[in-house]
């Protein structure tokens, strides 16, 4: 008997790789003879993460067709290269399902599954549809959205089942308060340069207040040493300061409050977690998703939004502060994040696939 194989494919960064590998683990855990394969675009981040996996991982050479001159080109030249690629694993893998999970190495694999009659599922998580899956939808079969506001994007083969996150921030229980304002600030996997330069410049905003805040700060590894030094030199010894955290949940879990981009998996975790938030979203994200993503958030009481061209160190110590004197706040806002949670969003996106998957036969 052939076995029931899946392909899952996109990612590039932590934000389409998370809810791709949870999704991934509860399809097994439903059918445990299932074979998965992971497709992506071979970036550092991509295959430190999934190495930490027991998953069968195909880089593709692919790049994002958005962009000008040489880079757009570079990419254009990819894409033979990669619909090859992408045919020759369908043809051998023979696959009962195919899933993009957003992110321009899914395209490929995924149009050619859709038009050899494969059933296809794509996951959007953030509210604004990426290039690659606006592509995409007048071929799949359904898409599984995050956000209901990203319905009207998908002519009618939308499904609101929100975004798959790793069970343990669902599962976090609200922190006891003992006086002091524990802070986690992140810049995705990589980092972010202007989020590592406004904190450390805010720090002399803060200095006031040093014993009654615990700053955990996550900066990526090209602005490591510089973050570092920069706490020390301004009396923030006791920071921890590292360039990846692989422990998140417990991470969320530690912390009053949350400063970060507005990733749509960012986003999904702080929901699940029901963690207050300073949203920063990336002033370069393609159609200012991010900002989409952030401003649901916000308007649903839990998080604060600070445009980019706008985080300026005062502002950013203004924030902080307000906090440290209103610690009611935090626990309002957590209430507020609660209808927008979907704690089964695995499970029912699993549940879909498989019934894409019978439906072929």
């Amino acid at each position: 008997m052939t076995p029931r194989r899946v392909i899952i494919s996109g990612g590039g960064t932590g934000g389409h790789l998370y809810p791709a590998l949870v999704l991934g683990r509860k399809l097994r855990e439903k059918d445990p003879a299932l074979e998965l394969t992971f497709v992506g675009g071979g970036r550092d981040a991509e295959r430190e993460i999934l190495a930490r996996e027991e998953v069968t991982y195909v880089p593709m050479r692919i790049e994002g067709l958005i962009g000008r001159g040489r880079r757009r080109l570079r990419a254009a030249a990819l894409l033979p290269g990669a619909f090859l690629k992408s045919l020759g694993l369908l043809a051998r893998l023979k696959p009962r399902l195919v899933v993009g999970v957003g992110g321009y190495s899914s395209g490929p694999i995924v149009l050619l599954a859709a038009w050899g009659t494969i059933p296809t599922l794509i996951l959007e998580q953030n509210v604004r549809p990426g290039f690659t899956n606006r592509m995409l939808v007048r071929w799949v079969r359904k898409a599984a959205v995050a956000f209901e506001a990203s319905l009207p994007y998908f002519r009618g083969k939308g499904v609101h089942l929100g975004n798959p996150v790793r069970p343990e921030f669902a599962a976090l229980r609200p922190r006891e308060s003992d006086g002091r304002l524990s802070l986690l600030v992140f810049g995705g996997s990589q980092g972010s340069r202007a989020l590592n330069r406004a904190v450390t410049a805010a720090l002399p905003h803060l200095a006031g207040e040093r014993d009654r805040l615990t700053i955990v700060h996550q900066t990526g590894p090209v602005d490591l040493a510089e973050v570092r030094d920069a706490y020390a030199a301004r009396g923030f010894e006791g920071a921890e300061v590292a360039a990846f955290l692989h422990d998140m949940p417990a991470r969320f879990g530690a912390a009053d409050l949350v400063l970060c981009r507005a990733g749509a998996t960012s986003c999904a975790e702080l929901i699940a977690a029901r963690k207050a938030s300073i949203l920063v979203p990336f002033a370069q994200a393609a159609d200012d998703h991010q900002t989409a993503n952030a401003a649901a958030l916000r308007d649903a009481g839990g998080a604060e939004l600070i445009p980019e061209a706008e985080l300026t160190p005062t502002r950013l110590a203004a924030a902080v502060l307000e906090f440290l004197a209103r610690p009611e706040r935090l626990a309002l806002m957590a209430r507020r994040l609660e209808p927008l949670r979907k704690d089964a969003a695995a499970e029912d996106i699993a549940a879909l696939g498989l019934e894409l998957m019978e439906s072929r036969r």
